[in-house]
């Protein structure tokens, strides 16, 4: 018996340090992807070549009937949110000996379907979906071919499948009963999309806040955003431009509230002494931005890794129940929130 050691498995992540590309992009290449440059997709053909990465993918899949590959379809890759859950994910699967395969829809209904059509021909031996959008459509094939799955921020019944998810009604209600401590009455609330269930969940909760106080919510101080920055600049110039503007503004999740930021900025509303601004998610550049966001944490990197153990107890286990994992959410009381003047 040889004493040489065994060489390591190459990785995605080898993949994408050794091309210089993101991981995402090696995925793409390795699985034939469209939207991939010639230049890029042949440089990292070359470096996938030069370290052996498909070959040793093969050989795993021979080995032991299974590729060690999970899949993760994704919204975007754009907020930070995302990002921070995907680290999460990636630090997990390099834990358990998994390597990783990212897609990304969008918003793309078309591109959701496609995707897991792709992804579950035998690429990966489970799949991690963030934020689906069109569930019905592909469901019940991957429930007939026996993928593992795990959903991440979807809930409407334990039937659909394991979910992880975060107390988003509950941090709603935190974050709403915070201003209205602090003695304001005109809360401007910036919404997502209505598609997305976390969202749903924390206008629910904003609702409850007021119910539970017998208080009547100001339906012509919410607007509709789209969870990125440009759509909560758009909605904090509606609110602010209003003659009898709120004293603060909720916003569902911090790339709104940044928004809000740079409304406020233009507008020359100082924040908090004329505009209390709260946030959720704590992504990173809620502690960077001045002053700093008060927000609602999720904890985005446990919510990744979570997901990431409970499917590989899935691969290693088809028949486990299906259940529901609930991460808590806490309150970061940072500069950005006052007494309103």
């Amino acid at each position: 018996m040889s004493n040489r050691s065994k060489k390591p498995a190459v990785t995605i992540l080898d993949v994408a340090k050794y091309s210089g590309v993101s991981y995402s992009t090696v995925s793409r290449v390795a699985n034939g992807y469209e939207f991939v440059k010639p230049a890029t997709r042949e440089k990292v053909q070359k470096a996938m070549d030069e370290l052996g990465y498909v070959a040793n993918l093969k050989a795993r899949s021979l080995a032991g009937g299974r590729s060690n590959m999970i899949g993760l379809l994704v919204f975007d890759l754009e907020n930070s949110y995302f990002t921070e859950v995907v680290r999460g994910i990636d630090a997990e699967a390099s834990a358990l000996n998994y390597d990783m395969v990212i897609s990304t829809t969008h918003q793309r209904l078309d591109r959701e379907k496609t995707y897991i059509g792709q992804l579950t021909s035998g690429i990966v031996d489970g799949l991690i979906i963030m934020l689906p959008q069109n569930i019905e459509a592909w469901l019940e094939p991957l429930r007939q071919r026996d993928i593992p799955y795990v959903l991440i921020d979807h809930e409407s019944g334990l039937g659909q499948g394991h979910i992880i998810r975060t107390a988003n009604r509950r941090g709603a209600i935190g974050a709403t009963n915070h201003l209205l401590d602090l003695g304001h009455s005109r809360i401007g609330l910036i919404t997502g999309t209505s598609s997305v269930q976390s969202g749903r969940e924390r206008v629910e909760g904003f609702y409850q806040a007021y119910a539970d106080r017998g208080l009547q919510v100001d339906e012509g101080l919410i607007v509709q955003g789209d969870f990125d920055e440009k759509s909560g600049y758009t909605a904090a110039m509606k609110l602010l431009k209003r003659d009898n503007r709120p004293t603060a503004i909720f916003a569902l999740n911090d790339a709104m509230a940044l928004g809000a930021y740079q409304a406020a900025e233009e507008l020359e509303i100082d924040i908090p002494s004329q505009l209390s601004v709260i946030g959720f998610d704590d992504i990173p550049e809620a502690s960077y931005v001045r002053p700093r966001l008060t927000t609602v944490r999720q904890p985005q990197r446990e919510i990744g890794r979570t997901a990431t153990r409970l499917l590989v107890e899935l691969i290693e286990d088809s028949d486990r129940e299906l259940e529901t994992i609930t991460l808590e959410t806490e309150l970061l009381l940072r500069q950005s929130t006052s007494r309103p003047q």
